[in-house]
């Protein structure tokens, strides 16, 4: 899709937490009532140090049309209308909704925490009721577009998530980098947007510096609209990826980044990239997963001779 205007930032900040308990949420809906934001908040194991709570509004009115949202959209843009959609990657802690971060906030900006707040910044340290939240969010990009029309969509989505010491957030993604058999068996990553579910297969994964100044602003590429870009973010991916799966990725594919820290010294992230599946391919099964042509003729079964030799 077409590029908006963009800024130069750095990367979302790193935070590691210890004791702090998994925040998974289960959606209870009764007869179509909109349960309340404690009803999906399962009780913690060590309760995190929070501020009071803010008062959050309910949005009768969260989109201009509400044709086509799933039921779950529907109960949460009620509580918070910065909702996006719901990640999930099974075998790993990773299951919780996606805000949209709103962008720049100002003080008189009702629905947050009168504040002012710099782009990619509020969901931080931020619940998705207002309330202070030492893990966060998880939010995509300001820049990024993941509505209802596939077309205007992104081509690619980053979502940004602290690496916490209890796994929560991000922090079960570190599996990845420190066992390169892990990737086998957890290929695939469910995102849903508010209207509809999405299927990824991962790529690669890398690390990368979180600062402005270096060549290879990954958080600054969202709008991958021409052949020359795509491919420039792509290589910068593999060329020092972990894992080479061997997973065939071409201009016009919409593609996921999921961005989290790595090193305090060095403002480094560890970023995970997948694409989304293409008709025919299914999600767990990766034999219907489309290879590169080097990766087929270097897995190409061994023509097996089953002649008998001749008599003499």
């Amino acid at each position: 899709m077409k590029k908006k205007a963009k800024i130069i930032s750095s990367a979302v900040a790193c935070a590691a937490a210890i004791g702090l308990g998994a925040y998974v949420f289960a959606l209870n809906s009764r007869d179509g009532e909109v349960p309340t934001f404690s009803e999906i908040t399962p009780v913690q194991t060590k309760q995190a140090e929070t501020e009071a709570p803010l008062e959050f509004p309910v949005y009768d009115d969260y989109v201009d049309s509400n044709a086509g949202l799933t039921e779950r959209a529907k109960m949460l843009l009620r509580m918070n209308k910065d909702i996006i959609g719901w990640i999930t990657i099974p075998e790993t802690e990773v299951d919780y909704p996606v805000v949209l971060d709103p962008g720049e906030i100002w003080e008189d900006t009702p629905g947050y925490d009168g504040e002012h707040h710099w782009a990619n910044w509020y969901y931080l340290d931020h619940d998705l009721d207002g309330s202070y939240k030492r893990e966060g969010t998880l939010f995509m990009d300001w820049r990024d577009v993941f509505g209802s029309s596939e077309d205007e969509q992104s081509e690619n989505l980053v979502i940004y998530g602290h690496n916490m010491a209890n796994n929560t957030m991000f922090g079960s993604l570190r599996r990845y980098r420190q066992d390169y058999g892990y990737y086998e068996g957890n290929e695939f990553i469910t995102l849903s947007s508010n209207y509809r579910d999405y299927d990824y297969v991962i790529f690669g994964y890398r690390i990368a510096s979180g600062n402005w100044y270096t060549d290879f602003v990954y958080w600054d590429m969202e709008e991958l609209d021409s052949e020359e870009d795509f491919n420039y973010y792509y290589s910068n991916i593999m060329n020092y990826s972990m894992i080479n799966p061997g997973i065939d990725v071409k201009y016009g594919d919409k593609l996921l980044t999921l961005s989290t820290c790595y090193s305090d010294e060095d403002n480094s992230r560890f970023i995970i990239v997948a694409r989304r599946l293409r008709p025919g391919e299914v999600a767990g099964d990766m034999s219907t997963i489309e290879r590169t042509e080097e990766y087929k003729q270097a897995h190409a079964e061994e023509p097996t001779d089953t002649e008998e030799a001749p008599a003499e």
